[in-house]
């Protein structure tokens, strides 16, 4: 029940971060339900197909697309009182990652796959969404940009199979390894921290004149 109800709020987060950025594209309803579908489902999708599972779960489950319809429309209806919030789309964004994550590394489990194959399954719903997200809205995606993104889901992926050791309530494990996602990435946002560059300012400075 826990396990669901984690998987009902990152889907509520990522569709409404969708939405978001949907429509600060300017996007026409249409466009703006496709976005937020496409942000909510698309990590859970790729998981379920390199997994084998056939239909992909929210293919199985109308209770998703609702959430989804209903999510969207809230970020439609109540745009004004949303955008009031400080950084709202970075804020849905990474509370949808973090749960996102631990969603991918129980599926990962329960398909009785290897802890490391479990975090990268973890890592890839957390983010493939955004991805997705992104890319239709000809954005580069911050998942490949030097923000800490990706990295914050796999270290809440270590942090989880480390606890599980000393642990044995599942739920305390995904609060903890969500709340591990959470921080990091806030931490990295608000001290600027971000990978190493691999170009070095030469080359930098060449392609913001091309």
């Amino acid at each position: 029940m826990f396990f669901q109800f984690i998987d009902i709020l990152g889907t509520i987060a990522f569709a409404i971060s969708g939405a978001l950025i949907a429509m600060k594209k300017q996007m026409d309803l249409f466009g703006v339900l496709i976005i937020a579908f496409v942000t909510a489902a698309g990590g859970g999708t790729l998981r379920d197909v390199m997994i084998g599972v056939e239909p992909v779960s929210w293919m199985r489950n109308m209770t998703f697309v609702y959430i989804v319809i209903g999510s969207a429309t809230f970020a439609v209806i109540f745009r004004k009182q949303i955008s009031y919030l400080l950084k709202s789309l970075f804020l849905f964004d990474t509370i949808g990652i973090a749960l996102y994550t631990v969603v991918g590394i129980e599926t990962g489990l329960v398909a009785g796959l290897h802890p490391v194959v479990c975090i990268a399954m973890g890592t890839m719903t957390a983010c493939f969404g955004g991805v997705l997200r992104d890319i239709l809205c000809n954005e580069i995606p911050v998942v490949f940009r030097k923000e800490i993104y990706a990295t914050a889901c796999i270290l809440g992926g270590f942090t989880y199979f480390i606890l599980l050791h000393f642990f044995s309530d599942k739920n305390i494990l995904f609060i903890i390894a969500g709340l591990v996602v959470i921080v990091v990435r806030l931490v990295a946002v608000i001290f600027k921290i971000s990978l190493p560059s691999i170009y070095n300012k030469e080359e930098l400075q060449e392609d913001s004149e091309e």
